[in-house]
This record gives structure tokens, C-alpha cells and sequence, in this order.
């Protein structure tokens, strides 16, 4: 088949790394497969662009597509004329603007797909598909039996158990440990501030434990003096945001892993990360966590720091990416209905992980 992915996003962040790994797969599967990308925003001043990910990957659709909120009318039309005359037997778009364009420039002949990634895109308003990925099931539920399947994380053979950890800590220049780690961008959803109040007290039981906070966003100078009020100067490590090459061996260095929020991909694909680097992951119950949490808490200070590195955990086998790809590619060609709720990942727990209340 002949598929079109189309992400409205200049970042290689959320979305955008399931989308990429999903690509992939189904290119491997012996598909004709692209991706297109927001290509009106060229700067980022956090996070990494998406565009040169993708050219990289050799997965970058030649069609001439600007695909940005940012565009004005005029762009706009043109994309939808171009995708009009594009030869495809499936478009599958993945945030609302790029829902829009496809629905209005769908080429003749083509299916359209549409993902869900956060709640926020699940309104009255969206326009019609002829079938949805979704990150859990009760997003499946609220659209109301149309031909649906749960897309889990796509991860590629990177994300491992390291031979050894601490050979990797110590080529990151980490000392000391236990490490917890939280690997998300700087953003109120992602409640980093709970995260610093509750190792305070995972600190008291382990005075050797350490933090370390992988990403960047605006609310690095708010965390940088929270830190410094609770006096924990020494023992929180920025990490600043790591691009997928340098980014794997900074979850394999981790003991642990929080989640304590999610933003616009609610597939939980952090917590899939670590789980498959043989980290441990604690997790508030949003979105799909509770099918990787070792631990799954309510976002309070005392029931994250009683969970911290505990050391239990739970069974969990990850579903392989051809796997996940060959799902969603029978939801392509019609082959997956709709029936009385959506099809759950195979290969995964359907139940929630340990809950600590």
C-alpha cells in the first residue's frame, strides 16, 4: 500500500517518534510509506525539529506540503490540491489541522485514517474517518463503535537494557545512586514540582539517591529555584534535552523512572522506553500508564515517595513494532471492524500495574 502519514508538528517530541517508528515498521512490512511534516516552522528553541529527523530517515514525503497551523488560507488550499492530486491508497493524519486538510484534499480512491494521541482531540467537531488508532481503550469507547484499534508505542531495538548500567552512568559523568529520573518536557502537565516534594522524602530513606531531569522547557528557571529551596542542589542533575542518539543511554543509567503527567501523546510512551531499558517506572493513572507502571500512584507527594524504589515490579512483555504495524495495517484495508469496544494491544497486560493509594 501506498500510505501517507501527516503530522501538523515542527517537533520531534509527543507524537511525533511514535509516528516516525510506525512509518518505519510498515515500511518494513514491504509498504510504500512517507511521512509529512510542518515544514512553515524551521527553528525550535527547545526540543528538536522534526523535518531533519525525517529527511534522515529517508521517510520525508516529496509532496510539496506546508502542513502548519501557522499557514495562512491561501497555504492551506494549496495543500488541499496537492494531496487531491497525490496517488495513495491511505492517508493517515494525526493531529486535528492535518484531519482537516485531508478530509477536504482526500485523493480519489484513498482510505483516511486518523490517530488520537491526547483527549483534547476527541470533540464533537471532528470531521468523519474511515477508522481510528487510539492510545486506550476508553478512548475507543467514546467514538462510539467506528472501526478502531489501540496503538501502543512503536519502539525501535535502541531502547534495551544496558550490558552495564554503571559503565554508563559513568560515561555521563553520574556518581552515586540510586538515580530516579524524570525524562519530559518542562511543562505543567508533566508536574515535575511533585516530583522534587516527593524525592525529598525518597531521600530521607535513601540519602544517596539521586534525580535526574532529562528535558527542557519554560519551566526550567521556576525548577532550578525550586530545587534550591529544598536544598537540593547537589543531588538533582539537569540533563538539558537529548536527542534520540544521546537520549537512550540516559534512561539505561536509571533505576527508576517517573511519570508523573502526560501532554499531548497519551500512548505513555516514555514509560514503554524505560520499561524496555529494564527501568523500573512509577506512574500517575493517565492515559496509558497503568499499562507500564510498576507502581501506579494518585499525584500526591506522600503516595510517590512511598512507591520510590521499592524495588517491585511487575511482568510486562512489549509488543514488537511489526506486530503493532501489521495491526494497523489490517485496520487499513478493512479488515479490523468495529464491533462492541476497540481491539487491545497484543502482547500487553490489559490490567492496571501495582496501585499504591
Amino acid at each position: 500500500m501506498r500510505v501517507l502519514h501527516l503530522l501538523a508538528s515542527p517537533y520531534f517530541t509527543g507524537p511525533a517518534e511514535l509516528v516516525v517508528e510506525l512509518a518505519l515498521a510498515q515500511r518494513r512490512l514491504g509498504h510504500e510509506v512517507s511521512v509529512a511534516v510542518d515544514r512553515k516552522r524551521t527553528r525550535a528553541s527547545a526540543e528538536e525539529l522534526a523535518g531533519p529527523r525525517v529527511e534522515a530517515l529517508g521517510l520525508a514525503s516529496p509532496a510539496p506540503l506546508q502542513l502548519s497551523v501557522k499557514s495562512s488560507p491561501f497555504a492551506m488550499m494549496r495543500d488541499v490540491l496537492t494531496l487531491r492530486g497525490l496517488e495513495l491508497d491511505v492517508v493517515h493524519a494525526h493531529f486535528s489541522h492535518d484531519h482537516l486538510l485531508a478530509r477536504l484534499g482526500r485523493p480519489k480512491g484513498a482510505r483516511l485514517f486518523r490517530s488520537i494521541h491526547a483527549p483534547r482531540s476527541l470533540r464533537w467537531s471532528l470531521p468523519r474517518a474511515d477508522g481510528w488508532t487510539v492510545p486506550t481503550a476508553e478512548f475507543g469507547r467514546r467514538l462510539m463503535g467506528a472501526p478502531v484499534v489501540v496503538l501502543p508505542p512503536v519502539l525501535s531495538g535502541d531502547f534495551c537494557p544496558p550490558g552495564d548500567r554503571l559503565a554508563v552512568r559513568s560515561a555521563l559523568g553520574l556518581g552515586g545512586g540510586p538515580l530516579i529520573g524524570m525524562v519530559s518536557t518542562f511543562q505543567p502537565s508533566r508536574r515535575h514540582a511533585l516530583g522534587l516534594e516527593a524525592f525529598v522524602a525518597v531521600r530521607a530513606r535513601h540519602p544517596q539517591a539521586r534525580l535526574v531531569l532529562v528535558g527542557d522547557g519554560v519551566l526550567e528557571p521556576e525548577l532550578r529555584a525550586h530545587v534550591e529551596r529544598l536544598k537540593l542542589g547537589d543531588a538533582v542533575t539537569f540533563a538539558g534535552y537529548q536527542p534520540r542518539e544521546r537520549f537512550v543511554p540516559w534512561l539505561q543509567a536509571l533505576d527508576e523512572v517517573w511519570v508523573l503527567g502526560l501532554g499531548n501523546d497519551y500512548s505513555a510512551r516514555a514509560a514503554a522506553q524505560a520499561r524496555a531499558c529494564g527501568v523500573r517506572v512509577v506512574a500517575v493513572d493517565e492515559g496509558a500508564l497503568d499499562r507500564y507502571a510498576d507502581a501506579l500512584v494518585p499525584p500526591e507527594v506522600d503516595a510517590v515517595a512511598a512507591a520510590g524504589l521499592l524495588g517491585a515490579r511487575r511482568p510486562l512483555t512489549l509488543e514488537p513494532g511489526e506486530s503493532i504495524a501489521r495491526r494497523v495495517l489490517a485496520l487499513y484495508e478493512g479488515l479490523v471492524a468495529g464491533g462492541p469496544g476497540p481491539l487491545l494491544p497484543l502482547g500487553t497486560a490489559p490490567g492496571p500495574g501495582e496501585r499504591s493509594r
